[in-house]
């Protein structure tokens, strides 16, 4: 199995309000992409990393970030040996790939043809997730069909549709459409996603 974080986000809200602050508490925070925001001692995304380091099922990791933050990916990469980093080429939020993109670039790039968990990369699951029965699950899927997958959401209230990637499924929870950031009135799913 192969891991894909998704890092090719610009953290627009969290620049805003970080540059927003006076009282100068979250100054070393301005242009730190969110994905590497110390969480617990810890970058956010070095937690994955421990996490999922200890897998034997793992081979290798790839991370899409953007040309604006790249160098500081590359840096951070550095204790990561078995991880390879890909830029999408964007270097604002306007011109950003999406995160279906960043997934289509990332499996052209690396040639990936196996098994692949995407990860986003400023995702910090609550302590009741559970890894391996995720991945026990998907591995069950793939007895019964070998294209499944499974995917994580949480139902997200009407007015934050716009702040995440919002999943629509038929009533069989097949998805059927993937919509970045709808407002509330274009999509009847509360199904959210986090995606960067």
């Amino acid at each position: 199995m192969k891991v894909l974080f998704l890092a090719a986000g610009y953290g627009t809200r969290l620049e805003r309000d970080v540059l927003a602050d006076q009282s100068g508490r979250y100054d070393h925070l301005r242009g730190v992409p969110k994905p590497l925001v110390p969480v617990g001692g810890h970058r956010l995304i070095s937690h994955w990393m421990n996490i999922l380091m200890k897998l034997d099922t793992v081979e290798q990791f790839y991370l899409v970030t953007n040309q604006k933050y790249l160098a500081q990916f590359e840096a951070w990469a550095q204790a990561w040996p078995k991880l390879q980093i890909f830029s999408d080429g964007t270097t604002d939020n306007e011109t950003r790939s999406g995160a279906v993109r960043c997934i289509q670039l990332a499996v052209q790039h690396f040639h990936i043809t196996d098994d692949l968990l995407v990860i986003g990369g400023d995702t910090l699951f609550y302590e009741d997730f559970d890894l391996q029965t995720f991945l026990k699950t998907f591995n069950e899927l793939q007895t019964k069909t070998k294209d499944a997958c499974l995917v994580t959401y949480y139902n997200c209230a009407e007015h934050e549709t716009v702040k995440f990637g919002i999943l629509e499924v038929d009533e069989r929870d097949v998805v059927t459409r993937f919509r970045e950031k709808p407002q509330p009135e274009e999509t009847p799913s509360r199904r959210a996603v986090r995606m960067t």
